[in-house]
């Protein structure tokens, strides 16, 4: 849902408070409120976040809901359903006023996106040239109405793609040790 007639700076959004817990994006300078998430999409990133942990990643590393300005026509940000950060991300994000990865920072190293109906092409098709455009080394849609997960890597200035479903456990180049299949995680049974 559109809020503002009027487009709006990347300066003029970062100031922004309505005085409510709306979740917003900035979408060439068009601001966006945020549907509530579905419960299918939160326990998907909650399983997706649980998964990492096992795996050993550092909470610190690890993000629900933080901003990423990234490159459009006019002032863009996105909200990913999950990020993980490098450690230089991290550690620039440590203390932060708000949780907003900012064009002069480093990009996350993984970006994952749950699709949402409605939202397909969104996820496929625009937000893939704006995390493109900001280099993210590994980005991932999480597509439970496909029942798939799309995994892109940056890879000579484009992303490669690979589609995982069913019993295919997802290979991630920067997360070698992964044994997650498409069907557990999909899977509401368990959720």
């Amino acid at each position: 849902m559109t809020i503002s007639t009027r487009n709006m700076t990347l300066t003029e959004y970062l100031q922004y408070d309505d005085g409510t817990d709306t979740l917003y994006e900035l979408e060439n300078g068009v601001l966006l409120a945020m549907p509530p998430e579905s419960e299918l999409n939160r326990r998907i990133a909650m399983i997706l976040l649980a998964y990492f942990l096992q795996l050993g990643m550092p909470p610190a590393r690890l993000s629900l809901k933080t901003e990423i300005v990234v490159s459009g026509s006019q002032a863009t940000t996105r909200v990913p359903d999950l990020m993980v950060l490098s450690e230089e991300l991290a550690t620039v994000l440590t203390g932060a006023r708000r949780s907003t990865v900012l064009l002069d920072m480093p990009p996350p190293l993984l970006v994952i996106e749950i699709v949402s109906p409605g939202q397909e092409k969104r996820d496929y098709r625009y937000k893939r040239s704006e995390y493109a455009a900001r280099q993210i080394p590994e980005y991932w849609i999480v597509d439970p109405l496909q029942q798939q997960v799309t995994v892109l890597e940056w890879v000579e200035g484009l992303y490669e793609e690979q589609v995982f479903t069913g019993a295919q456990a997802i290979a991630a180049p920067y997360f070698d040790n992964l044994s997650l299949t498409v069907a557990h995680l999909l899977d509401q049974q368990s959720a």
